[in-house]
């Protein structure tokens, strides 16, 4: 007979019985015997690894109890499910934890307090927090996961790594492994590359200047452009100085306009613009419409050089400081004309294999601008 339960039940009390009895009986590792002795197929299961730069929440919970269903129900299907636990221990993540505890604010810190010295206050880092009452291994049980804690891998030990540089070689050795570029994000403090994952740990929202410009064109494609600017429109000013080329949506209807400033009634202007997007210069202009144009009748247009900081070969390239085809432009925003630095953005990037551009990076690991760019 089962032992009655108590008139007022207890719920963590009830848990923690459960727990102990699962310990002492050894249930979770009998399950996996049994199977074992059945012969029964496999189900294999491959855990995230957790990142251990911290203590877990309440979102690793929900998370490891749908792990946790999966593999106790192909279990009890039939399956043999080993369940191998392991702590992702190395990475950004736990870099930045590591360097806020320590007061170290950029890469050039951590190397002045000593690489060897970081590298094992992260490695105490990550144990402190698998170990100590409240973190990774209480949490583990005491929310019932059945997974191997004992014989848990860490991806900063040896073992992992080397194993990681294994898989490496077999690629190399296949020629598997090419030498080339990819926009990626970046970290200015740590000087470093981001992940997606990475990335999304420090979003916040800002508010950033966007800037409209007026670029000259020097070569029109067709003659009612000859005199006329370009009105450009970016969010990221700071890139202008890696700009190559000028976006246009080949569908998409442009017009020049001839424009009479308001405020300035001496100053005459004519601009092309994306035709859904004219509405941006009626509140200081007087506009008058000269002719309309699809996008790709303004391809090859080539214009004067919004900063000339970084020298572009233009026999090298020749389709460098010209306007493109692109499917990515749109109407939506802007003005219907886009700026194209492909250091620094992955469309910029493609568009840049597509047509033979330059890429130049005028913008330092550390987010500052190179020597080249004079003004700053």
């Amino acid at each position: 007979m089962f032992p009655p339960y108590e008139d007022e039940l207890n719920f963590p009390h009830l848990e923690e019985r459960i727990l102990e009895f699962w310990d002492t009986s050894g249930a979770f590792e009998r399950s996996l015997q049994q199977r074992l002795e059945e012969n029964a197929p496999w189900f294999n299961f491959y855990e995230g690894p957790p990142t251990a730069n911290g203590a877990p929440g309440i979102h690793h919970m929900m998370a490891r109890t749908i792990k946790d269903a999966v593999c106790r129900y192909k279990t009890m299907r039939g399956y043999y499910v080993r369940r191998q636990a392991g702590w992702d221990t190395h990475g950004l993540p736990v870099e930045i934890a590591a360097s806020k505890e320590l007061g170290l604010l950029t890469r050039n810190d951590i190397i002045a307090y000593g690489i060897d010295r970081f590298n094992h206050y992260c490695r105490q880092l990550v144990e402190r927090h698998i170990t100590m009452d409240g973190g990774w291994r209480t949490l583990t049980r005491r929310m019932g996961f059945w997974v191997d804690l004992d014989s848990a891998y860490m991806t900063c030990s040896n073992e992992y790594i080397e194993s990681v540089w294994w898989s490496l070689k077999q690629l190399f050795d296949r020629g598997l492994i090419v030498k080339g570029f990819k926009v990626v994000p970046q970290s200015p403090t740590i000087e470093t590359p981001l992940s997606s994952h990475e990335l999304s740990l420090g979003y916040r929202t800002v508010r950033d200047p966007s800037v409209y410009l007026i670029v000259a064109i020097t070569e029109p494609s067709n003659p009612v452009l000859d005199g006329a600017s370009l009105l450009v429109w970016t969010t990221t000013p700071w890139t202008l100085f890696g700009n190559v080329a000028l976006a246009v949506h080949p569908d998409i209807e442009y017009v020049v306009l001839q424009a009479q400033s308001k405020k300035q009634p001496e100053r005459s202007e004519r601009f092309v613009i994306a035709a859904q997007r004219a509405e941006l210069l009626a509140s200081d202009w007087e506009l008058r419409e000269i002719a309309r144009l699809r996008g790709r009748e303004l391809v090859g247009t080539r214009y004067q050089q919004i900063f000339d900081d970084v020298r572009l070969d233009l026999d090298q390239y020749p389709n460098a400081l010209r306007v493109l085809p692109a499917d990515f432009v749109t109407t939506e925003e802007g003005t219907g004309i886009v700026h194209i630095a492909p250091a620094f953005g992955q469309d910029d990037f493609e568009l840049m294999q597509r047509f033979h551009l330059p890429m130049p990076v005028p913008v330092t690991p550390n987010g500052h601008f190179t020597e080249q760019v004079r003004a700053f």
